[in-house]
């Protein structure tokens, strides 16, 4: 399989030269089929957003579709459509990346800032399976395309102050763009000590230190060929983490690319690009900095992904096609180092992953046609080949502990399949989407060794012979406006099989002092997920708009248990005024008591809560210097609360006052 997909990388970086001679007219489809969120601080006409400075993860929390569990002030996990990473595929700009902490202090997510990106997409279920398999969607944090304009060297720079722990934040961007070169070359710099919840309570332990440097270049050979390159690197030190019993003293991230891109609207394959990749991620936590425990722990973690993909468009009549053919190879290593306080007493070593190298391979196919000039029907299939062989001999012996049976290789053939209607019509737009897709056991799931979730306070082992896990879904959305006012409904609805969860195995002891036993994965027969929101919006004036959101969810297993983790009602309301020149917006977003929770996965009770944010923003120039101002107040009332996603409840932050300042020199 290794000397299939190099041949096939050889063999794609070739296929150019058939784009060069098909000569079949086509014509551009601008239909839109994903929600795409605009994050990067390279467009900082977007004055209008909260903060320009914001982290990755207050961006993506804007989402209806996201919601961010938080662990501490740093690297929170998204969730999307009630489910968690384990369950959703998330990659930089098409490529695979693995985190390198068993306890998913390290999300994809946190190794990105918005420097680094231009957009980021968000599809739901069976729509996101371009990039990859998942059960729950994908979240594609997209970088931005090489830039020919011709417009020559710009420089931005950036500073930022938050009340609220202390928190500081600076960058730079440097970009040239000519007719045939581009490079952009950009860092940015956080810092900030503990925060504070209402009623000015210190949370220990949520300080955290990062800096991230990006360098992306392109070179343009002809009118139709470029070549691409990118680096990112991330590093973040000093992370504290007031839900968890550890710390993090270094979470490290190289994430590379090599890309070659075609583009031609009168061929018949319209667009190729084909990127070879590499990253490498090392994560270290340690307790060295919690109070006196009766053994002290070192958890280090590594994780290293070699891929390529090839993505290729092209139009038939009314039929839009696109190609992806992609595969990568993952090594996912961890261990732990236990230190009794008795000097005298030896040290206690095990692999917590045991050097799984996984390797994948898969085609993608999705056909958009148009039926008329009102309605499309898509459709899309992927399929997937996936091996896992545990490398360390140390490792195999451990899990055959639990399954003799076992040996260091597991093989898989995963499958996706979706299709969605699309109606517009003077002014309602309808969508309603089928899909069916299946997952492999993540890492932990499968190979995982007495790994301790603090939110169950049980330790967890993993399964190498669980079953892919499947799921059927729909969803449905409705659209409507007339004049000023707009509305619009849409709900999904996830029914999974052999649902992938901790089983609690009462005759093994566990690991961990003070846990509370030890849970095994298994496979619940099925689990039921819903989601509805409703959404509407008013424009009152040129200048005023009122817009609101509610949402309801629900999830449940075949073990008649409340699924972990689903988020109760919500809602958001907002008022703002815009100008050309000044913006600013009232917003007041919270939940529902969190009465259907599941004391069986570790949850209690989360109380009801309300937060009320001002911002504001200026835009002003001089010369020809550009300067964006963004201030405000975040919990104006500095409520005390925390949410169904706050590990361990821990509380959020108080309030806070905030500026951001960035100027731009043309």
């Amino acid at each position: 399989m290794k000397k299939i997909i190099i041949f096939s990388i050889g063999f794609l970086c070739n296929a150019v030269v058939f784009c060069q001679n098909t000569e079949e007219l086509t014509q551009k489809d601008t239909t839109k089929l994903e929600e795409v969120i605009v994050l990067s601080r390279h467009h900082l006409s977007h004055y209008r957003q909260q903060k320009t400075l914001s982290s990755i993860d207050d961006y993506l929390e804007q989402s209806n579709a996201i919601t961010m569990i938080k662990r501490g002030n740093y690297a929170w996990e998204p969730a999307l459509n009630n489910m968690t990473s384990d369950r959703l595929s998330v990659t930089i700009d098409g490529m695979q990346l693995f985190g390198a902490c068993t306890d998913k202090m390290d999300p994809i997510t946190s190794y990105v800032d918005v420097s680094n990106l231009d957009r980021v997409s968000v599809n739901s279920g069976q729509e996101g399976a371009e990039n990859g398999h998942a059960i729950g969607g994908n979240i594609d944090l997209q970088i931005p395309n090489a830039k020919y304009y011709g417009s020559g060297l710009k420089t931005s720079a950036d500073l930022g102050y938050e009340t609220n722990g202390n928190y500081k934040t600076a960058g730079l961007d440097v970009e040239y763009s000519g007719d045939r070169f581009y490079m952009n070359a950009d860092g940015i710099y956080r810092k900030s000590d503990n925060y504070d919840a209402g009623n000015q309570q210190e949370v220990l332990y949520s300080q955290f230190e990062k800096f991230n440097l990006s360098l992306q270049t392109g070179f343009k050979l002809n009118e139709n060929h470029s070549l691409d390159a990118h680096l990112i690197y991330d590093k973040a030190t000093d992370v504290g983490y007031p839900a968890l019993p550890m710390d993090v003293s270094l979470a490290e991230a190289l994430i590379t690319s090599l890309s070659h891109n075609y583009n031609n609207d009168e061929a018949f394959i319209e667009t190729l690009e084909t990127k070879l990749y590499f990253n490498t991620i090392t994560h270290v936590m340690d307790d060295s900095k919690r109070p006196i425990v009766s053994i002290r722990m070192d958890m280090p973690g590594w994780s290293d992904t070699y891929g390529f993909y090839s993505k290729a468009t092209a139009k038939i009549k009314k039929h839009k096609l696109l190609f992806n053919f992609n595969g990568y190879y993952n090594r996912s290593l961890a261990e732990m180092t236990m230190y009794p306080n008795d000097t005298n007493q030896p040290a206690m070593f095990m692999y917590t992953w045991p050097d799984i190298r996984t390797l994948y391979s898969g085609v993608y196919i999705k056909d958009a046609y148009t039926i008329n000039e009102n309605e499309t029907l898509v459709g899309a299939l992927r399929l997937g080949f996936h091996q896992n062989e545990i490398a360390k001999e140390v490792g195999l012996e451990s899990l055959q502990i639990f399954y003799p049976q076992i040996k260091d290789t597991k093989n898989r053939m995963l499958t996706s399949l979706s299709s969605n209607y699309n109606l517009k019509k003077e002014q309602w737009n309808f969508s309603f989407g089928l899909g069916y897709g299946e997952r492999a056991p993540s890492v932990s799931e499968g190979y995982g060794f007495f790994l301790f979730n603090s939110f169950d306070n049980y330790d967890h082992i993993g399964n190498p012979t669980l079953k892919n896990e499947k799921a059927l879904e729909s969803h449905i959305k409705v659209d409507y406006k007339s004049g000023l006012f707009r509305v619009g409904l849409e709900s999904s609805y996830f029914y999974i099989m052999d649902y992938i969860v901790g089983d609690i195995e009462p005759s093994f002891s566990p690991m961990t002092i003070g846990a509370s036993g030890v849970r095994v994965y298994n496979a619940l027969p099925s689990a039921s997920i819903f989601d509805v929101y409703l959404n509407a919006g008013y424009k009152m004036s040129t200048t005023l708009s009122a817009s609101a959101s509610l949402g309801y969810n629900y999830g449940k297993g075949s073990n008649k248990e409340r699924l972990p983790l689903i988020k109760p009602f919500s809602y958001l309301a907002e008022l703002n005024y815009n100008t050309k020149m000044f913006n600013a917006g009232l917003q007041l977003e919270g939940n529902g008591n969190q009465s259907h929770y599941s004391r069986f996965y570790g949850e209690d009770n989360t109380p009801r809560y309300a937060v009320l944010n001002l911002n504001l923003g200026t835009v002003f120039y001089k010369e020809k210097t550009k300067f964006v101002v963004k201030y405000g107040v975040e919990n104006i009332l500095d409520t005390s609360y925390f949410t169904y996603a706050d590990w361990n409840n821990i509380n959020r932050q108080g309030r806070n006052f905030f500026m951001n300042i960035s100027v731009v020199l043309n």
